[in-house]
């Protein structure tokens, strides 16, 4: 099997997971500068075998999407372009950084490693990942 890539996409910065081969566990790769992003995610797709690559929904708690979402489209448009065989799918992201935040407490990680907005950020794409993981096996 190939892995799956999953993207919390952030304007400044974006976090990024990937699953097992066996897709089972998601595990947090890095967290790049959002403006590098495309290059990344293709070189990284160039280097692994990738079956699909997930981008968090930015969603409010009324449902809309969140002011976020007029940064992604532009982006995946651009991967889509860039990588037009890879299929691209949205999950919603609605409390991950939240989830994130209260993983990285329960960790016992200090308090300035919680304020790692980077660490943050790939660990809500991890969550991301691993939530559609859950889903896919049901």
């Amino acid at each position: 099997m190939s892995r799956i890539v999953a993207i919390d996409y952030g304007r400044k910065r974006t976090g990024i997971a990937v699953s097992d081969t066996m897709q089972i566990i998601a595990n947090g790769l890095t967290t790049v500068p959002t403006h590098e992003l495309l290059d990344f995610i293709t070189n990284y797709v160039k280097q692994e075998s990738v079956e699909r690559i997930i981008i968090g929904l930015p969603k409010q708690m009324n449902n809309e999407v969140s002011e976020n979402m007029k940064n992604i489209e532009p982006f995946v448009r651009s991967l889509k372009k860039r990588l037009p065989d890879m299929p691209v799918e949205y999950v919603d992201e609605r409390f991950t950084s939240v989830l994130a935040h209260r993983t990285m407490l329960e960790a016992g990680l200090k308090k300035k490693d919680r304020q790692n907005k980077a660490l943050v950020d790939e660990i809500s794409a991890t969550i991301i990942l691993q939530s559609y993981l859950e889903t896919k096996r049901l």
